[in-house]
């Protein structure tokens, strides 16, 4: 009974006539008269009403007679659904075929975004910033468009931008070489050694500074030096002209990240790292002369109080390296500021700097520089960022030349707010 049930369900089963007459007779149906509501079968079976039950209505008395209004329900009028075929279960092809060819679309659009080409030669040709393996595989290469929070009050980029820039393209160069694991650089028989890297000298050397709206170039590439150490080289150049606008060279050494201590570079981890190596001299020559160690009686600027931020921090837990610049400027006489530019900049790395240390940073000009700079108008300065307990973090020179005048291209002089 349950499958004779569930059968019907799915094909419907005409009844027959004798069957129909018989349950005519055991309801009842026929001509049924109860009141003014007549009741008649139709020969299709179905169920016709005739309503007449109201009653006549009186005017000054008089009954006044009105036909009868005979209301029919037809049940032949609903429309009964279709019973379930095969093909009337199939599913809609013209959904299914929109679906496809919406999926088409889209992966016609992002392949166009992929074979991307610049219409005209002064466009970027890395349209998403994600840099490119050049000369051999042992050269990465990354553009950067300069934005309007990232230039300063001489609407030109500042320090810190161009040394962002060489951070981002030497761990983009890591990466691309599919050996960033974890940490900053970090190549995978590094992480199981618990080793990181860490800079130790850097020079950067600036030829011009780019402005809003510039498109630069950055190259960078990293060789040997000596034995425990790499040396990581950047160049700079103007995307439109090939301008050279700043070079820098930095040294590299590896530190277990639990005990903070330096470490010599393990044989495993050196099989990762030299086929990168390229052979070629530092970009930028380097500078022998010592650093002088500046304290309270030498210095002429001291700026006290200086702590880092949370936003501070890089993901191995330290200071990140071009906050140091920041801090070492914030002792820079603000003269020097206002009428030169920095021009270059020789940073030694000392000691780690954790999340709740607090530092000061001490400044001292010199009259003049080296060579023919007394005659040029430059100025040298000598830099310590240091410990509340005089521990020295960063030791510095800077090299700063006169601004430039946009209209004349003049040296300009110091301002009258400022002499």
């Amino acid at each position: 009974m349950v499958a004779t049930a569930a059968t019907s369900a799915f094909f419907p089963v005409a009844s027959s006539p004798d069957s129909s007459d018989s349950k005519k007779k055991k309801l009842g149906i026929g001509s049924i008269n109860l009141g003014g509501i007549t009741s008649k079968s139709s020969s299709s079976g179905t169920l016709q009403v005739k309503a007449n039950a109201q009653a006549p209505p009186k005017v000054n008395g008089t009954k006044v007679v009105t036909p009868p209004v005979e209301v029919f329900k037809n049940e032949d009028e609903v429309s009964s659904p279709p019973p379930r075929t095969f093909i009337n279960q199939l599913p809609d092809w013209s959904m299914l075929l929109a679906a496809i060819t919406t999926v088409f679309l889209a992966a016609e659009k992002q392949w166009t975004m992929l074979d991307w080409k610049p219409k005209r030669p002064d466009m970027l040709i890395d349209p998403f910033g994600i840099g490119r393996i050049v000369q051999d595989g042992l050269v990465f290469r990354q553009n950067f468009s300069i934005r309007s929070y990232e230039i300063g009050a001489d609407r030109t980029a500042s320090i810190e931008t161009v040394m962002n820039h060489l951070q981002e393209t030497a761990l983009n160069h890591v990466r691309s070489a599919g050996m960033l694991v974890d940490g900053f650089g970090s190549t995978p028989e590094m992480c199981k050694k618990n080793l990181i890297w860490v800079v130790t000298q850097m020079q950067v050397v600036v030829d011009r500074y780019p402005t809003w709206g510039d498109v630069v170039q950055v190259d960078t590439w990293v060789s040997a030096s000596g034995k425990n150490c790499m040396r990581r080289d950047w160049i700079i150049r103007d995307r439109k002209t090939g301008e050279i606008l700043t070079r820098a060279s930095s040294i590299w050494v590896m530190m277990n990240k639990l005990t903070r201590r330096l470490s010599k570079i393990p044989e495993e981890v050196r099989g990762e790292i030299e086929p990168y190596f390229m052979n070629s001299d530092p970009v930028v020559a380097e500078d022998n002369r010592k650093l002088a160690k500046l304290d309270d009686s030498s210095a002429e600027y001291v700026r006290k109080g200086l702590t880092p931020r949370w936003n501070d921090m890089d993901v191995n837990q330290h200071v990140n390296n071009v906050k140091y610049i920041g801090w070492i400027l914030e002792s820079a006489p603000l003269p020097i500021l206002e009428s030169h530019e920095l021009s270059s900049v020789t940073l030694e790395y000392r000691r780690e700097c954790g999340r709740d240390t607090v530092l000061q940073s001490l400044t001292a000009v010199s009259d003049h520089g080296d060579g023919n700079s007394v005659s040029l108008g430059e100025i040298e300065c000598q830099h310590l960022l240091r410990l509340e307990d005089g521990a020295e973090v960063v030791r510095g020179r800077t090299q700063w030349r006169p601004k430039k005048s946009e209209s004349s291209g003049n040296a300009v002089r110091n301002p009258p707010e400022s002499a």
